[in-house]
């Protein structure tokens, strides 16, 4: 083969892979990348719906059991630890909690529950985060956590490292 035709080939060949799942029309998409040493992997998708989002985990690795899952200020996972993404996204100033009970963070996401063999697969509605204006998650970052989130310790619920991270695209 020619030299133009390998590398045209092995750009649709990327292409093709970072396309593996594409988010719903008018959504969007984060691939979880590991961190902290873990060997998670999958993908957070984001669809809107009336009011706020649909979000769809995918994910292999884990530990069975709860898991806390949150928005993050910043999309950078370039730290190994997932430090870079900073803190929860908070745009109300509201302290640590649980979606949907009394005051919480916007970032703040129910926790996943992986199985037996470390697999999510959770679908969930998320009321009053958006694709655009001041509750956007686009641009920010999704992080998985080693434990549950407690839903109440100041001010990320202890759930321990950062196993797995993605920026929202």
């Amino acid at each position: 083969m020619k030299r133009s035709t390998l590398i045209a080939c092995s750009l649709v060949a990327a292409i093709t892979a970072a396309c593996a799942s594409t988010p719903p029309d008018g959504g969007a998409r984060a691939a979880l990348e590991a961190r902290s040493g873990s060997n998670v992997a999958g993908e957070v998708l984001f669809s809107p719906i009336p009011g706020g989002l649909r979000v769809e985990v995918r994910a292999t690795g884990l530990t069975p059991g709860e898991h806390g899952f949150h928005v993050h200020e910043v999309g950078d996972c370039s730290t190994p630890d997932a430090m870079s993404a900073k803190g929860h996204f908070n745009p109300t100033g509201k302290p640590h909690g649980h979606y949907g009970m009394g005051e919480y963070h916007v970032g703040d996401i129910p926790n996943l529950v992986a199985d037996g063999n470390g697999v999510v697969r959770q679908r969930m509605d998320i009321m009053g985060i958006a694709l655009d204006g001041p509750n956007s998650v686009l641009g920010r970052a999704v992080i998985i956590h080693a434990d549950a989130d407690d839903y109440k310790t100041q001010p990320a619920g202890n759930s321990g490292k950062r196993v797995a991270c993605g920026v929202i695209r």
